[in-house]
This record gives structure tokens, sequence and C-alpha cells, in this order.
């Protein structure tokens, strides 16, 4: 009998050894994660630069951490509970070294690290970007990790609790985002100063899919669950595998509800970017507490977070003027801070609102304000010294160009791709006109004709040359191609433009701050005719494009003095003819 109950434990012993090490990859499988946040939220022209960023976050972070980090948090021997000796066993005695808890801390640290990419995203070096990640890994996160998560650190031996992280890693890495964010300065044209009140007033700056965005958050989300339920030993009761999943999930879910109705109480619409907010503040404040609350618990601090994560971001936007495009630190950094606290109040064997007296709440209070502060004064330490030393940001030339192209030599992370357009409705020489709404304005308003005329003695040919020039909705291109190839046009330039203007009517909102103006994708076709009567050109077009709304296209008309064929030499009118 004896010898079955041995068998069962080690059984057991095995699942839980290797649900610890799934739970280990579903944490790294978030830096794919991070990366679809911070790429969907900032603009196409970094793209790259977050993603090769994120990549080095955890490669980076691999390497420094194998030689000194893993030592200085883990050391078996601890100086006065507070640093790590480090024995280099990985190195030493390999047969011996602890692996599992390698691999699982080293991917704790990764997330610290790249929590900080989002708020410095779009003008900072990436050359700066990697030293800090290097020392972040090495030394800060380490240190303050032992703290908690060694069995000799001070702050494990005086019963704080911080399960899976909110403080010892999304504190640590949103007070980070902060402080780097704060050296660096806003990205170009994020303020402005206000004509009437000569205060600065912030710009939105929209980030460029909010699909990337929302896939991003998606994976986290699933991540997390091995974020906080990979340490679970047991699958039963307060603080087994069943009850964190519980939390994990209850935590973000009320948050994002809470963020989607405070935002369309305040704003008039609920706001998309800030609801995938709501649900990362969800997650990460809930994160300390996991093990150690329950349902209402966790529903109480995810409704908290919700509108804790809104007001943060506002005020870090609009008061303190520190430019995080991603949100970074009013996630990571206030929500950590809250739900480390929240242990205090709600943990069912020792917290406040348990009937446990308030001896709870001090130690986490004290947790708290120990990680903070010695984040505050090494972080603070790195950016100075970087600043002054190699730099953190980018020229103003090269942050308006894309760091895709001045840091990588990318020329578009995208290269490949095109916008997506609809199918074409014009063909058999009949067109089926769009549905016009209640609210259609008249065509010569919704697509206005300039006529461009100039007058000159230089003539190639006896046959008068015109160039048309159309910028209208990329939706539209198809269309238009099939429907001038109808009346004889095989020819025409077509360029991928942005129009500037901004709508009439109710502002819009992203993040809390109104949209001025919007920069919307548009095409412009050239195209010169003499055979096809300009005219017909001109209505074939305004029927093709119109749809009864103001935006629906301009045409410009523009006299041509002359056209050469640069293969044959041909001049005017028959440059412009087909080869049979």
């Amino acid at each position: 009998m004896a010898s079955v109950t041995e068998m069962l434990d080690l059984f057991s012993s095995d699942i839980w050894g290797i649900w610890f090490l799934i739970g280990a990859a579903l944490v790294f499988f978030m830096q794919c994660g991070f990366a679809m946040v911070e790429t969907g939220f900032t603009r196409a022209k970094n793209a790259g630069n977050i993603i090769m960023k994120n990549l080095m976050d955890f490669c980076i972070g691999t390497v420094v951490f194998m030689f000194l980090g893993f030592g200085l948090m883990m050391g078996e021997e601890m100086i006065g509970g507070f640093i790590g000796v480090p024995t280099l066993g990985i190195f030493t005695d390999y047969a011996n070294f602890p692996w599992s808890s390698f691999v699982f801390n080293l991917v704790f640290c990764a997330t610290t690290a790249t929590i900080v990419s989002g708020a410095m995203a779009e003008r900072t070096k990436f050359i700066s970007y990697c030293i800090y990640s290097g020392v972040i890994s090495l030394v800060i996160y380490p240190i303050e990790a032992g703290w908690v998560w060694n069995p000799n650190g001070w702050l494990a031996n005086m019963g704080y609790i911080d399960f899976a992280g909110s403080s010892v890693i999304h504190m640590v890495g949103g007070i980070s985002a902060f402080i780097g964010a704060a050296f660096l300065g806003p990205r170009i044209g994020k303020y402005m100063k206000d004509k009437k009140t000569g205060k600065k007033k912030p710009r939105a700056i929209p980030g460029h899919s909010i699909t990337l965005g929302a896939l991003g958050v998606f994976i986290l989300w699933f991540g997390w669950y091995g974020f906080n339920g990979a340490a679970a030993t047991r699958l039963e009761g307060v603080g087994g595998l069943a009850s964190i999943m519980l939390t994990t999930t209850v935590s973000p879910a009320v948050a994002t509800c809470v963020t989607m109705i405070f935002t369309w109480i305040k704003n008039g619409k609920p706001d998309v970017s800030m609801s995938l907010n709501g649900s990362l503040a969800g997650l990460v404040a809930i994160t300390a507490g996991c093990a150690n609350v329950d349902a209402v618990g966790s529903a109480v601090i995810g409704a908290v977070s919700g509108i804790l994560v809104v007001v943060a971001v506002e005020f870090i936007d609009k008061v303190v003027h520190v430019d995080d495009p991603v949100g970074a630190v009013a996630v990571h950094g206030v929500n950590g801070m809250w739900g480390t606290l929240a242990c205090g109040l709600f943990a069912t064997d020792s917290g406040l609102f348990y009937g446990h007296g308030a001896s709870q709440l001090g130690v986490q209070a004290l947790g708290v304000g120990s990680i903070a502060l010695w984040t505050i004064v090494t972080m603070t330490a790195v950016f100075f010294i970087m600043k002054h030393t190699i730099g953190l940001r980018v020229s103003r030339e090269e942050e308006i160009q894309g760091l895709d192209p001045t840091e990588h030599g990318l020329i578009s992370a995208y290269g490949d791709f095109v916008p997506a357009i609809e199918d074409s409705c014009f063909t058999g020489g009949d067109y089926t006109p769009v549905k016009l709404d209640k609210n259609a304005v008249c065509v010569d308003e919704a697509i206005p004709v300039v006529l461009k005329s100039e007058t000159t003695n230089v003539t190639a040919s006896d046959i008068k040359m015109t160039k048309i020039e159309l910028i209208i909705k990329q939706e539209r291109l198809e269309s238009l191609k099939d429907a001038m190839m109808e009346i004889g046009i095989t020819g025409m330039t077509v360029t991928h433009v942005l129009g500037c203007g901004a709508q009439k009517g109710k502002p819009e909102y992203y993040r809390g701050v109104v949209q001025e103006v919007n920069l919307l994708p548009k095409v412009q076709v050239e195209i010169v005719v003499c055979k096809v009567p300009v005219r017909t050109v001109i209505d074939v077009a305004k029927k093709v494009l119109y749809t009864g709304h103001i935006g629906d296209g301009k045409i410009f008309i523009y006299d041509v003095e002359n056209v050469v064929k640069v293969r044959t030499g041909e001049e005017g009118y028959n440059a412009l003819q087909d080869e049979e």
C-alpha cells in the first residue's frame, strides 16, 4: 500500500512539474501579445522597430539572466535577505542545476523588460533600448524579485503576497516605463499650446491597427492563465489551479465592462482601445492575489482597475504630459500597485475586509513602497546616464521618417501588402450605382470638378491634350479602373496618398483625447487623354465614385503642353496611342 501511495505522489509531482513548464511556455508566448498590442497602438512606420525590441527583450534577457541575473534572484545564499550570491551553477554543475526554476523565472524577467517598450515607442534609439533591456534583466529585476520569490528573501519572510507578480513584474515595468518616457519627452506633435489658455494640450495620435492591438490582448489574456496558474501545486481550494483560473477570468472581464461603460458615459461612445487596456488592467491587478482571493474579491479588484486605468491614462497624458502611446504606465504601473495593495484587503485568510485586521495591508504597503523606491532610484540612474552619454532619443528627422527605415533599413514592415479594395461593380458596360442614404448630398458637392487651365504658346500637336487627376476613396479604385477601360482609357497612374481633413459635427475621442484632424487613406489617379472626350471621362468618373457623401472625391482638370514617349520618341497625340 505504501508503494502505491508513493507512486501516486510521484505521478502527481510529475504532473505539476510538467504544468509548471507548460505555464512557462504560455508566459513566453505573451511576448507575441505584447508585440501585437504595442505595434497596433502605434504608427505603421515603427512596426518593425517594435517587433525587434520585443524579440531582443527576451534574447538579451536570456543571456544576462543566465550569467548573473538568476543567481542574484534565486541564489541559495542571500546577503541579509536582499541579494542572492551567484554560483554560476548553470556552467559549473549543470546536472544538479534547477532547470525548471531557471526557465520559469527567465520568462517572467523578460515580461518585466518588455513592458517599457510601448511607453518609449516611436522615438527611442535602438541601441539605448537594448542597453536598458540588458540592465533591467541583469540586476534591477532579479534583486527585487528575489526579495519576494526567493524563500530567503526579506519580504517573503514577512508574508508579503504577490503570487504572480503585480508588483514584482508589472509595477516595476510600469514605473520604469514612466521614467523612460519622461526622460525621452513626447513624440513630435503630441502636445500643442492652446491659443486661448496658453497651456499644453494633448493631441490624439491613433495607432495604425486596432485589430493587431486586439489580437495582442487576446493572446495576453490566454497566456495569463499560465502567468498566474503555473505555480499552482493542487487543483482544488482557494489557491488551487481551478480557483486561480476563475479569479484570472473574472477580474479582467469585470474591468473591461466597467471601462466600456465608463468611457461610454464620459465620451458618448465606448472607447475600443481603452476597453482593451481595461482587460489588461484587470489581469495585472489580479496577478498578485489570484491565489488568495475569491470571486467577489476578484470582481471588486477588476471593477476598480477598470476605472483606474482610464483615470490614470488621462491624468498621465493631460496633466503630467508624459507621452505613453500604449498606456503601459496606467495598465502595469498603477494597476500593479493597486492589485498588490488589494491583497491586504481581499485575501481570504489575511485580508482586512475578511476580518483579519490591517497587518497584511501594512506588509503589502511596505513591500510596494520598497520595490517602487528601488525601481525609481535604479532606473532613474540608468536613463540619466544613457541620456547624457550615448543618448536616448533619435533625431527629429529620424522620428518623422520612422524608425523602421532609419534604425533597421526596413522600408516598410508591410512592404508586400496593399489596402483591401472592393470587387469591381462596373462590368459589361453597366454600372450598378451605390444605394444612397437620406443624408446624401448632390453629386457636384460630393465630387467637385476643378479646372486648372494655363495658357501657353507651345503645342506639340493640333489635338488638345488634357490631364485628369482624381482623388478618390481607395475602395472605389477597381470600379473606376473598369469604368475607364470601358470608355477606352487604358493607361493611368495610381498613387496611395493621405487626405487631411476634419469631420464636421460631434468630436470623436481616442483614449480620451479629441481627434481634431484625420489623415485618411485616399487614392490619386492621373489620366492624360486626347482621343476620349474629357467630358465623358468626368461624367463616367462621377457616376462611379458618387455615394452621396462629402469626401467621395475631387477631380482636377489640367491642360497638357506635350507628351513624349521615351522609347519611340513620338510626341503629342501619337505618344498617347496604344500599339495594335
